[in-house]
């Protein structure tokens, strides 16, 4: 992305653009993939800006979950492109070889651009059909991996090469042959057959060679060996010649006839080439994007608002072996200075996140506070920000953010002396204010970012200088970020309508800075403070306190007050913030109690009445058998007719009644039937008396078998990757026992380990039904919540 001016080529050294570039390219797949990565450059077309965030969100969006999505490396074929819209030329085998390799990576990226149609369907609209596949399986067929002409190339090739070799194999055989006929004294010592100008020699001693005879093709160093073709095997030599030579005929002929192959099909295989780079670019911005986190923020619909912004030269640096499994150059790795981050226990970087949101009328934002406070970095971190969006890129900042488009961005950073020009510090800042002057705010929207400005001269006309700058700056409504120590300009927020203060927060009990942005509130320069603390002698320290001016000494006391009343209020809001999470969690946890014994209570009710449903049945079926026994009986009884004969029916009829009482015995009286006897004794009872109930005796509570129990909810912080892949299955495994709807993990955000092996753990598990990260009050990135399969 690229337009005409805009943004100078100094101003984006001066902010650190192209080592940005470097960061995101360092994802690309290939050279020529990082290559047009770094090749990017701010766009002002809102609309432009739009699609293309949209499009590395989308894919970014598919790659937390399917890591698998890779673009393929390319070789350059620009030269053998060009060379193909010549009319007769001719590729040579590695020009056409790598044809081959690109025609194969277009394929397979055409291929998983296919499938990302439904997913990803901005991301899919970068697929092209590739060229016909016969072509790659002419060329692979034809050559080898490193271009040279195979034998199955062509049926005269495999013959013209057979020639060769048989020729080859009749001239070193006949030379072997002439070297052992020679007498000993006449041979070099530990003669064989060799080459010397393309043709097959023997070393022979130089007082020899005159005996032989033949042309002599070299001789050694001391002249004491010449490297001798005798006469017999000259026409040996010129056959393998003849053969050789029309062996290379018949190889350009191949070559050409696979040039004319391809070249009907040249701006479909430059377009597929191009598919493969610009899906290779879009790939390591969306790696890039996951990487640090970012959103993609608003583009054009209102001011200013950066949320959670870094630096994005401090998040984590590139993988030094990046560039080179690309094929390129290792580069040192970006080290930040001390007073850019924050720093662990341990010496590990913290990068401490900031908030800038503008006003509709706030246009310039007076940064001040003391030095090593991180101001320079922080307008150089938003200028960079700004103008990664707009280039198409992702940058390190929060949800809900929000970027004008800048049509121009300027920079005066840094210390401009220049002794070859004879411009001092002051006179170097004044030309850089002069130039941004002349062309800031004169059409569309301007970025200024000016670093301590009105210093290097006396601070009275500096300070006036300063704020008709920034003054005429805000009148043009150019978006200005400026740095500054003097007191002057703190107050001149305060008495201009588009201006405001800010700060980086210092802890002034330890003079140490947090690198906290405090919009409103002007900075201490904490400059007798430092002193102090570094050994200045107290009765140095004591006349400079006394020569401070009242005013300024009184507004350095407000702003201790104020600072301390913030630091207060910030403690409070940050108990509160606990708490409200502790009282939310409580609740969720209550919540989710109840819902697990809801749950519980059905699936107890639903076995009771399957259990007593199964007890109906099994009784009414044990009935059924008993009332066909004891038909059967009584039939036989009335059909006796003797004594024996009824006396053997009313035996059946007791044994039915006896296996019948035994068959109902034999199984758990807690499956809800009762015996015969008991059903005998209750048909007997007289009408009138009360009946007794007979309930189904069901076995003890101690005799139930205990269902399986399995918590909702795992925490995989502070483990190693291998130690939380095991808490992970077991966890899974509990949860599937005990059919449990869902599960929680806490991985945390962390350097993102942990949640990528969790993430292809739970990718590869056939029982989950999905997964993703949780809503922003319940975790967000840091949980990641599981849904089984019914």
């Amino acid at each position: 992305m690229s337009f005409e001016g805009g943004v100078a080529p100094s101003v984006l050294e001066t902010l650190e653009f192209p080592a940005a570039l470097e960061r995101v390219a360092a994802h690309a797949a290939g050279p020529l993939g990082a290559a047009r990565v770094k090749a990017r450059t701010p766009a002002t077309d809102p609309a432009a800006i739009r699609a293309a965030l949209a499009q590395v969100a989308e894919l970014a969006a598919l790659l937390l979950t399917d890591d698998t999505i890779r673009a393929e490396p390319v070789p350059d074929l620009a030269p053998a492109l060009e060379l193909l819209e010549v009319a007769g030329s001719a590729l040579e085998g590695a020009a056409l070889a790598g044809l081959g390799r690109g025609l194969a990576a277009a394929r397979v990226v055409a291929a998983d651009l296919g499938r990302l149609a439904d997913r990803a369907p901005r991301t899919a609209a970068l697929r092209v059909d590739p060229p016909p596949k016969e072509l790659e399986q002419r060329l692979v067929k034809s050559l080898d991996p490193e271009g040279r002409v195979q034998d199955g190339a062509s049926r005269a090739l495999a013959r013209a090469r057979q020639a060769v070799r048989d020729a080859r194999d009749r001239l070193v055989a006949r030379l072997d042959a002439i070297l052992g006929g020679l007498d000993p004294s006449d041979r070099a010592p530990d003669a064989s057959v060799t080459l010397r100008g393309g043709r097959y020699v023997i070393p022979v001693r130089t007082t020899a060679r005159a005996k032989i005879g033949g042309i002599i093709h070299d001789e050694s160093a001391t002249r004491s060996t010449v490297f001798l073709e005798p006469p017999e095997v000259i026409e040996l030599g010129n056959a393998l010649r003849a053969a050789e030579a029309e062996e290379q005929r018949e190889v350009l002929r191949v070559l050409r006839e696979l040039t004319e192959l391809l070249r009907p099909h040249r701006d479909a295989i430059a377009a597929a080439w191009d598919m493969c780079l610009a899906f290779d670019d879009l790939c390591a911005r969306a790696r890039y994007a996951v990487e640090v986190n970012g959103f993609a923020p608003a583009i054009g619909t209102g001011p200013l608002a950066i949320r959670n912004g870094r630096h994005p030269l401090l998040t984590s640096p590139p993988d030094p072996l990046s560039a080179v499994r690309r094929g390129g150059t290792t580069s040192p790795p970006f080290v930040p200075p001390l007073h850019e981050v924050e720093r662990g226990p341990g010496g590990e970087v913290d990068v401490v996140p900031f908030d800038l949101a503008l006003a509709p009328d706030e246009f310039t934002v007076l940064v001040s506070g003391p030095n090593t406070g991180g101001k320079t970095v922080l307008i150089k971190a938003v200028g960079l920000l700004c103008l990664m969006a707009q280039s198409g890129i992702i940058p390190p900042i929060g949800p809900q953010s929000a970027l004008p488009v800048f049509d121009a961005v300027f920079a005066d950073i840094g210390d401009r002396q220049s002794i070859a020009a004879s411009l001092s510090t002051f006179s170097a800042h004044v030309a850089a204010l002069r130039d941004i002057l002349a062309r800031a705010g004169a059409e569309g929207g301007s970025l200024v970012l000016l670093d301590e400005i009105g210093s290097g001269t006396d601070p009275a006309e500096g300070g006036a200088l300063a704020a008709a700058v920034l003054k005429t700056l805000t009148r043009r409504r150019a978006v200005t970020l400026a740095t500054t120590h003097l007191g002057a300009l703190k107050q001149l927020a305060a008495e201009t309508v588009g201006i405001v203060n800010a700060s980086l927060q210092f802890d002034a009990q330890t003079l140490t800075p947090t690198y906290r942005l405090l919009k409103g509130v002007p900075g201490r320069s904490y400059g007798l403070a430092i002193a102090r603390r570094l050994g200045i002698a107290g009765d140095v320290l004591e006349l400079a306190e006394r020569a401070v001016p009242d005013a300024e000494r009184a507004l350095d006391a407000l702003l201790a007050t104020v600072e301390a009343r913030a630091r207060e209020l910030e403690a409070k809001a940050r108990d509160l913030a606990d708490r409200e999470t502790a009282q939310h969690d409580a609740a969720a946890r209550l919540e989710r109690r109840g819902e697990e014994v809801a749950a519980r209570e059905r699936e107890v009710s639903g076995r009771a009445r399957s259990l007593e449903r199964q007890a109906r049945e099994q009784a009414r079926a044990y009935l059924l058998e008993a009332r066909k026994k004891v038909e059967e009986a009584l039939g036989r009884a009335r059909a006796a007719v003797d004594e024996a004969t009824a006396r053997e029916a009313r035996r059946l009829v007791e044994d039915a009644i006896e296996e019948t009482e035994q068959g109902a015995g034999s199984r758990e009286q807690g499956a809800g039937w009762m015996s015969l006897e008991e059903l005998r004794q209750q048909r007997q009872e007289p009408t009138g008396a009360p009946r007794r109930v007979l309930r189904p005796a069901g076995p003890a509570r101690g005799g139930e078998r205990p269902a399986a129990t399995a918590a909702t909810e795992i925490s995989l912080r502070g483990l190693r990757v291998d130690e939380a892949e095991a808490a992970l299955v077991k966890a899974l495994d509990d949860a599937v026992l005990a059919d449990l709807p869902y599960l929680r993990v806490i991985h945390g955000k962390g350097t993102g380990a942990v949640r990528q092996r969790v993430h292809e753990i739970l990718a590869a598990d056939g029982r989950v039904n999905r997964f993703g990260f949780a809503p922003a009050n319940q975790g967000g990135h840091g949980v990641t919540v599981v849904e089984f399969k019914a």
